[in-house]
């Protein structure tokens, strides 16, 4: 919270500094500025200290001292669980009642304090009110901010509405003391306008003005009234931070109602200026005329046809330019509105990222087995930064329209949600942290079928068939070549049976070819087992790398054709895939690279290979190795 808070300062440190207010206002303003804060901080809070308690306990062995008495770790995690979710229930009732209450109490103290000191109340490129005049600067300069270059003055007149004397200048100085009541501006090399409003209408038609340049003018403003201040003054705020539940609710239905409205009438305007309701009575053509092929023009004269060309051409001139400031205008409406929704969302979701973000943090802490300030804050902050950029991310999609505004806020918390009961399980089960077997091998039993195999180690060739007879001619050192590499051959074991049954009739046991090295060729079991592997992980990787040019290329072609909420759920659903196609990836080429080092063969010339197509197309890459391997294993003896 110190953190943020000092972050705070610096944020707003211009509209503090040098303002000689008194203590009690800038601790009103730290006051205010702290709500806002707890619902980032608390979330990040949880996380923390759940992995640092829980990872102390299993770093000093007291889980193992509880589950020997009978205590689980469920039932360890029972009373901070309650407690957990009492906080998110109490948190809850402080975003949607203490915070807007702060929100508006720092709005109206900031535009308190900016009246204090009427330079700082000037930013650079938008309009100010100063007293009877609305100013304008480019850019600001000084110590004090009071060189101004490029200024634009908009000047009231006693109590006529509206401003009716403007006043341009190329640069100013606001020359006055600190303690004047009088704010004394400068101008340099500028232009004055006044429109002149006489009290009788008649003379008001004639548009009289008064204009005039200058190389110096002297503007004096009163700011008698402006520094007397009450800070206790506040006024109504409608900013969607500054709202309740129910009056966000009731905002949205109206901001609903208004931008259905909008909508109607615009098209009820577009209508009528198409002028289609009264086109019959406008066109009357010679009853004589026979109107054939489709160009209606031949029904007018050519002066007719000039004057309908003209009136289509200003008609759909005009129109461009009404319905682009009104998509504008929807646009605007349209955010104002998602906002409003990712701000009662956030009052239900914060909460409940809260509990999510303990069921995390507590098994985490139990499987890493590490406590303190060290690893689990890396960690911690890690995991905090994923759920934040990801909220991030997804409300300022929704804010556009790119995204479903209820959803977007909800997002994270909804990505969270599986880590939390895939981390708690594992915590539970005393598994380890990660374990990408109970994904992998039911894909493997989906995608991978290997070739059928005679594995009845009892199975011999039957007495009297021509491939006995064939065994029973051989020597015994083809024998003996059989049993070691009858894979090789592309037989089955019922061969190797059968020869080792011969040679045992000829004197030569078992345990003599065992001793000495021929009864399996361990380097071809070694390599036939990386193949396999290579084989099993490969298929599954051509899976995700499917899934993920699914997801990723079907999402950045919907987003570029219209359906961008779409298009973004699916890019964001692909990264998972992406990740666990690069995981897999690294796992198959490591089964690939043990399978070369068997065969003693540089395996630098693949690596290459695997940056080149391994990525971008990884279905060729696993044709092309699933032949190879299959031809490099025959080589082995």
């Amino acid at each position: 919270m110190l953190i943020f808070v000092l972050q705070s300062i610096w944020l707003y440190i211009s509209e503090l500094a040098g303002k000689e207010l008194e203590l009690d206002i800038i601790g009103k303003f730290l006051v205010f500025v702290t709500p806002r804060l707890v619902v980032l901080v608390l979330p990040l809070t949880i996380l923390l200290s759940s992995i640092m308690v829980f990872g102390g306990f299993a770093e000093n062995y007291e889980f193992a001292a509880m589950k020997s008495t009978g205590i689980s770790l469920q039932r360890a995690m029972r009373s901070l669980g309650v407690f957990i979710v009492g906080l998110a229930i109490t948190l809850f009732f402080f975003a949607n009642n203490v915070i807007p209450a702060a929100e508006l109490s720092f709005h109206n103290l900031r535009r308190n304090i900016a009246k204090v000191k009427p330079a700082m109340a000037i930013a650079e490129g938008q309009f100010n009110q100063i007293g009877s005049i609305n100013i304008k600067v480019d850019k600001k300069s000084g110590e004090r901010g009071q060189f101004l270059e490029t200024v634009v003055i908009h000047q009231k007149k006693g109590t006529n509405p509206g401003n009716y004397t403007v006043i341009m200048a190329k640069s100013g100085e606001l020359a006055s003391s600190i303690n004047s009541d009088v704010l004394q501006l400068i101008l340099y090399d500028g232009n004055y306008y006044d429109e002149i409003q006489p009290k009788k209408f008649e003379e008001r038609q004639k548009l009289p003005h008064v204009k005039s340049w200058f190389e110096k003018y002297t503007l004096n403003v009163d700011l008698s009234q402006i520094n007397n201040v009450d800070f206790e003054d506040e006024d109504h705020g409608t900013k969607h931070t500054m709202l309740t539940v129910g009056d966000l609710d009731y905002t949205i239905d109206s901001l609903l109602v208004s931008n259905v409205k909008g909508h109607d009438d615009f098209a009820i305007n577009m209508y009528n200026r198409s002028t289609a309701a009264t086109l019959s009575k406008n066109i009357s053509p010679a009853r004589d005329v026979t109107f054939k092929d489709d160009d209606f023009l031949s029904l007018f004269n050519d002066q007719s046809k000039v004057q309908v060309l003209n009136l289509a051409l200003n008609s759909v001139k005009s129109t461009q330019q009404i319905v682009t400031v009104k998509e504008k205008n929807f646009e605007n409406a349209k955010k104002n509105l998602n906002v409003h929704v990712i701000s009662l969302n956030e009052k239900f979701a914060i909460p409940i990222a809260c509990v999510i973000l303990f069921f995390i943090g507590a098994p985490l802490g139990a499987l890493i087995r590490k406590g303190g300030l060290g690893l689990p804050i890396l960690i911690a902050t890690a995991l905090f930064l994923i759920y934040h950029f990801i909220g991030i991310f997804a409300k300022n999609s929704a804010s556009d329209g790119s995204l479903n505004p209820a959803f977007a806020t909800w997002l994270s918390t909804l990505i969270m949600l599986p880590l939390s009961i895939y981390l708690t399980n594992r915590a539970t089960k005393d598994l380890p942290l990660f374990n990408l077997d109970g994904i992998i091998d039911p894909l493997k039993k989906l995608f991978y079928r290997p070739s059928p195999q005679n594995l009845d180690h009892n199975s011999l060739l039957e007495e009297g068939s021509e491939a006995y007879k064939k065994l029973l001619d051989e020597t015994d050192k083809q024998l003996i070549k059989i049993v070691k590499n009858y894979r090789q051959y592309g037989l089955d074991i019922s061969h190797k049976n059968t020869a080792l049954g011969i040679l045992d009739s000829r004197g030569i046991t078992e345990q003599e070819l065992k001793f000495g090295g021929n009864l399996t060729n361990e380097n071809y079991d070694n390599a036939l087992r990386f193949k396999t592997s290579f084989e099993e992980h490969g298929s599954v990787t051509i899976f995700f790398y499917i899934m993920t040019l699914l997801m990723v290329v079907g999402g950045l072609v919907l987003r570029n054709n219209g359906f961008e909420s779409t298009g973004t759920t699916l890019i964001v659903i692909g990264i998972p895939f992406a990740i666990l196609f690069l995981v897999m990836l690294i796992k198959t080429f490591a089964f690939q690279s043990s399978f070369y080092k068997v065969l003693e063969k540089n395996n630098a010339a693949n690596i290459l290979l695997l940056i080149l197509l391994g990525i971008p197309v990884f279905f060729v890459y696993f044709i092309i190795f699933k032949t190879k391997i299959k031809e490099d294993l025959k080589q082995i003896r």
